[in-house]
């Protein structure tokens, strides 16, 4: 508790620091790029808050080792390992000028360093034949790089309003964080709620009214997090199944699933490029817009913007319910991820036909 406390006030107050001196930063720091499809905001807003989560993690970090060697140094090392992806994430918000495929094998560097130092390695995921070929070293490598760096691309790809992503990230640590209070694992629950404070000292300032967003920075710090503790739990605790891991992150990877099937397969598109029809985009538009009408003043445009992420909240706790509750039934698991992708097939489409659900009110 003393760790997610004090992460949380230091996330807070260097947030706070941040949107106080935007004035002496703001024109390298902004994002004032209205234009994009997947842009909801109004004016130049800074979109560094992943650098405040960072400097939280390390202030957590110093003050843990002081205080228990052992888990400060489990600390450290996971911080170590997500830095190579947070510098590259924070080099292209400030210099926009990083593509997605260095930021992709940026973090699958970050990926192999934590599995070299945290022994974090997807080696079973409860498949026949499969789990065979991930017996082999440089299979398995290869798979959880490819995983890890594939799930931390997928929040900053739902990074589209205003505490969305940040949320999300919160209700996967805390299902983890329970998962590993249920086995036992005090390091998983105490890294998972460092994180949960440190996001919640950037949600205060990011929802509803936007003054400061996660930028890459700060979505592949947090997806890098969130995967590389999700393949921990399954790795230092065989009861729990890997479909656990692959259910309470449901969500992301499904929506990055789904965008590159339809950008490439169903549109013949890039699938790296900006896309206006994401699932919170077309809610966004088709949903909360229709619902509330048009904002009535300028000074306002965040309610629209803020109003959408709940939608996805609801949406994502389809599978981490679930995942929750039946976290070492692999059957049960598997079951759930059908019907998770089955509900969201059939919401996309509903939204997309511009078909509201009954539910969504």
């Amino acid at each position: 508790m003393s760790a997610l406390l004090l992460s949380f006030f230091t996330s807070l107050l260097s947030i706070l620091l941040i949107i106080r001196y935007q004035h002496l930063h703001g024109q390298w720091s902004g994002d004032s790029d209205l234009s994009g499809p997947q842009k909801f905001h109004s004016g130049s807003i800074p979109r560094i808050g992943g650098l405040g989560l960072f400097v939280a993690l390390l202030v957590t970090g110093v003050v843990q080792y002081l205080q228990s060697g052992n888990y400060g140094k489990e600390l450290f090392l996971l911080i170590l390992s997500s830095s190579v992806a947070f510098v590259f994430g924070i080099a292209e918000d400030i210099t926009k000028k990083i593509g997605v495929m260095p930021r992709l094998l940026a973090t699958g560097v970050s990926a192999y360093i934590a599995g070299i130092l945290l022994n974090a390695w997807i080696t079973k995921i409860g498949v026949a034949g499969i789990d065979d070929l991930l017996t082999i070293q440089w299979v398995y490598i290869l798979f959880t790089c490819f995983a890890v760096a594939g799930l931390a691309n997928a929040y900053n790809i739902i990074d589209g309003f205003n505490g969305l992503a940040s949320m999300i990230a919160i209700i996967a640590l805390l299902a983890i964080s329970y998962v590993a209070f249920q086995v036992g694992d005090a390091m998983i629950i105490k890294l998972a709620l460092t994180m949960v404070g440190a996001i919640a000292g950037f949600f205060i300032w990011n929802y509803p009214r936007g003054l400061i967003f996660l930028g890459d920075g700060g979505a592949y710090l947090i997806g890098f997090w969130v995967a590389t503790l999700s393949v921990l739990i399954v790795s230092r605790n065989p009861q729990v199944s890997a479909w656990f891991a692959l259910l309470v992150n449901a969500y992301p990877i499904f929506e990055t699933l789904f965008t590159i099937w339809r950008r490439m397969i169903h549109q013949g598109k890039n699938p790296g490029l900006p896309d206006g029809a994401h699932f919170h985009s077309l809610i966004y538009r088709r949903i909360v817009k229709w619902a509330y009408g048009p904002t009535p003043l300028p000074h306002q445009v965040y309610l629209s913007n803020s109003r959408t992420a709940p939608y996805l909240w609801v949406i994502s706790s389809i599978s981490i319910i679930p995942a929750v509750l039946w976290w070492k039934r692999p059957f049960v698991l598997m079951l759930s991820c059908l019907v998770f992708i089955a509900v969201y097939v059939v919401l996309y489409r509903s939204v997309v036909r511009f078909k509201k659900p009954s539910w969504f009110k």
